[in-house]
């Protein structure tokens, strides 16, 4: 039998327009920026202006990414569709991809099969914008900050110390260290420069945790771009860059409303990359899903030791939100990976390996049920090369936690294929819960990094080395000591090194940079290797997009 492939399949969608789209979700007419037929902006007010009561919140994450692949959006479309199937109003809230996967190795972002999110080539590629509008404040901040040096400098910033770089959404290794202002003194001030990817701009953190279009101006004047001479911290308000970076951003705020291929309401809204940056939808489209649904599935990038982390300790402490239920996404292929099986022998029965693997997904379970004491479900998402043994293994050892497992095939069967999950979702939705942090605000920055390294990654503990130990001591005299962490780590394993797979014990974790983010209200650890700006690999997924005469892409999964 021959599969569609997921661009083939959404294009066969007969997609509603908008605006039934928007009446689904019980919003009017008067709040709906159309972008095209399929497309719309909502407007901010709907928020100011709704007296509904808030849904519940479901959160979707994953076991540690491999190249088998875990699905975790998918999961969420088609939890969301399969929702609706058993009668229940549900929303989703998903981040936006970003155009570096997208071209390089990862793909679209859009889910798979027939759960996915349509329309799924604009969704993939420019949609409404708004990653330009991002790129472009950062953008600007970048250029008014050279020409106040060239300029004459009143400020006295040392061209040695600016911690602002620009930003570009596509991977390009070649612009992470770059010198500008060459060709003489008409041209600008030389000096050492680099881009980081769009998506881990501060300026993505800032319009993804800003309630509104006050707060979103009050956070990006916070931004410390640099340092004096002397030492002190300048901002983009020492610049007088904020009030323009806004007046970029302000449609950009606004969430994008699309839907699934079964006509669920969607919003996607900002913030990919969670192992460099906080790996989230914007608070405003969660918060806008919460008024208009019963119950809201939204997920967080890569595993759950990076995007449930960061969501649960950076967005709901910001945000004051509460999840109601967990569903942590893996496969039995990708468990096997983790077991030591190598990706051609993936499609065959290996108990073995399948044993030696899922003290991943325990660990991820273990850390939402005891750590942040959340109800918790397991979605495997289902494989034909799947055995029954296989499945039986994942589901006594998951029960053994006390949580229960669900098959998910939504995949091949779209919302009809997720109702088993959906059930299990509603019943967790009613369970009692203690919600509580991985750390307290009042702990020191040392101590944050300490309780996430050993609680959620269970590692030994954490070593500054470099700048770091400099930096933290400059971070707390600087009074930033009770912000938040965001850890920028390697997404294919819970420690620092990408190479150990599974659940790793004994090592500790290197911290080589500490970067406060004044305007997101974080501060940024760099951990290991890791890069903010990705590179294309041997054979980029760009490679094989094209369109024909008639304007039909291909080769976008």
């Amino acid at each position: 039998m021959a599969w569609l492939t997921d661009i083939e399949i959404a294009q066969k969608c007969e997609m509603k327009p908008i605006f039934e789209v928007a009446k689904t979700a019980n919003i009017d007419e008067k709040y709906i920026e159309q972008y095209g037929r399929y497309k719309a902006k909502i407007d901010l007010s709907l928020l100011k202006e709704s007296t509904a009561q808030d849904g519940k919140l479901i959160l979707v994450t994953a076991i540690t990414p491999t190249p088998a692949g875990e699905g975790k959006t998918t999961t969420s479309v088609g939890l969301a569709d399969g929702l609706r199937k058993i009668g229940k109003n549900s929303i989703a809230a998903l981040r936006e991809p970003s155009l570096g996967p997208v071209f390089g190795i990862k793909g679209g972002a859009a889910g798979g099969g027939y759960a996915q999110v349509v329309p799924m080539e604009d969704i993939n590629l420019h949609f409404t914008g708004d990653f330009h509008a991002i790129g472009a404040a950062n953008n600007l901040l970048a250029a008014m900050l050279d020409n106040h040096i060239q300029q004459g400098n009143s400020l006295g910033i040392d061209p040695k110390q600016i911690t602002w770089k620009r930003a570009v959404d596509m991977n390009d290794r070649q612009l992470r260290h770059i010198v500008n202002g060459l060709g003489g003194r008409l041209q600008g001030v030389p000096r050492e420069d680099g881009f980081d990817i769009t998506v881990a701009s501060e300026i993505m953190a800032v319009l993804c945790l800003a309630a509104d279009i006050t707060d979103l101006k009050r956070r990006l004047a916070s931004i410390i771009v640099g340092y004096t001479y002397e030492g002190k911290s300048v901002t983009a308000h020492d610049l007088k860059a904020e009030g323009a970076m806004a007046a970029l951003l302000k449609d950009a705020l606004k969430p994008n409303l699309v839907q699934t291929l079964e006509g669920t309401p969607t919003f996607i809204h900002g913030g990919p990359f969670a192992n460099i940056a906080h790996g989230c939808n914007s608070i405003i489209a969660t918060r806008m899903a919460l008024k208009l649904g019963d119950y809201v599935v939204t997920e967080a990038g890569f595993a759950a030791d990076l995007g449930a982390e960061k969501f649960l300790d950076i967005k709901c402490r910001m945000a004051g939100l509460k999840p109601s239920a967990v569903v942590v996404v893996a496969t039995v292929r990708a468990l096997k990976y983790h077991g030591g099986v190598a990706k051609a022998e993936l499609n065959n029965e290996n108990l073995e390996a399948l044993e030696k693997g899922l003290p991943n997904l325990l660990q991820h379970v273990d850390n939402i049920k005891n750590v942040y004491g959340l109800p918790c479900v397991v979605a495997i998402n289902a494989f034909p090369t799947d055995t029954k043994a296989e499945l039986d293994m994942v589901e006594a050892k998951c029960n053994e936690l006390g949580v229960n497992v669900a098959l998910s095939e939504v995949w091949a069967k779209g919302g009809e294929g997720g109702m088993a999950l959906a059930e299990e979702v509603v019943r967790l939705c009613e369970q009692p819960s203690d919600f509580r942090f991985c750390y307290e605000d009042e702990l020191s920055i040392s101590e944050k990094l300490n309780a996430i390294a050993t609680k959620i990654y269970h590692a030994d503990g954490v070593d500054l080395v470099g700048n770091a130990v400099k930096q933290l001591k400059q971070l707390e005299d600087m009074g930033f000591g009770s912000m938040p962490i965001c850890m920028a780590k390697t997404q294919y394993s819970f420690s620092d090194d990408a190479t150990k797979l599974g659940a790793p014990r004994n090592f500790r974790i290197s911290v080589r940079n500490l970067k406060v983010s004044a305007g997101a209200g974080f501060i940024v650890a760099l951990t290991g290797d890791i890069m903010t700006m990705p590179g294309l690999p041997k054979s980029p997924a760009a490679e094989r997009i094209d369109v024909d005469e008639n304007g039909v892409i291909s080769g976008l999964f």
